[in-house]
């Protein structure tokens, strides 16, 4: 269900289904998971159906989320794709899709804000992250506002937030 839930990303119906309905992790393990998730190739969603299908099923778990998450889309678009070779230069047709890209951008962003809660929340035994909180801002300055090259900006950001996190906390 998540799979055809989503236009542009799955990612809120995903982390809505998995934290919020679900409860199969905790907004801070959903994070977690995600990150780690980013780390390898391929589709952030689909590597966390990998991850949460084998946690629960094994190896035909991950097959299985896999398949769930990606079959459903994948007929939706091939379907889409043969409607829209012959509608795609109606203005109405380019303006709907104008319209759900902005919607796909906000769903996107609620989420990013859902995302950071845990990362702003009091946790034990440090009352904030800012460290978290400082380099996430850093990297949407970077790479969103001032459009500064991804492997360029990660290579700076990466070593730079994996040293603050080494600095010992002041309590």
């Amino acid at each position: 269900m998540v799979g055809i839930s989503g236009f542009g990303s799955v990612l809120p119906w995903t982390r809505r289904m998995i934290v919020e309905q679900r409860r199969w992790l905790d907004a801070a393990g959903f994070n977690d998971l995600l990150a780690l998730c980013q780390l390898v190739p391929g589709p952030n969603v689909v590597n966390l159906a990998v991850v949460l299908g084998d946690r629960f099923h094994g190896p035909i778990g991950s097959v299985t989320a896999v398949a769930g998450v990606t079959s459903g889309p994948m007929a939706i678009v091939l379907t889409l794709a043969a409607a829209l070779s012959q509608v795609s230069s109606l203005p109405l047709v380019t303006n709907a899709f104008h319209g759900l890209g902005a919607a796909a951008a906000g769903l996107v962003l609620a989420t990013t804000l859902k995302m950071a809660h845990p990362l702003a929340a009091p946790r034990p035994p440090v009352t904030r992250d800012w460290r978290a909180i400082g380099m996430a801002l850093l990297a949407l300055v970077a790479i969103g506002l001032l459009r500064l090259p991804l492997l360029a900006s990660l290579a700076v950001l990466v070593p730079v937030s994996v040293g603050l996190q080494l600095l010992p906390r002041r309590r």
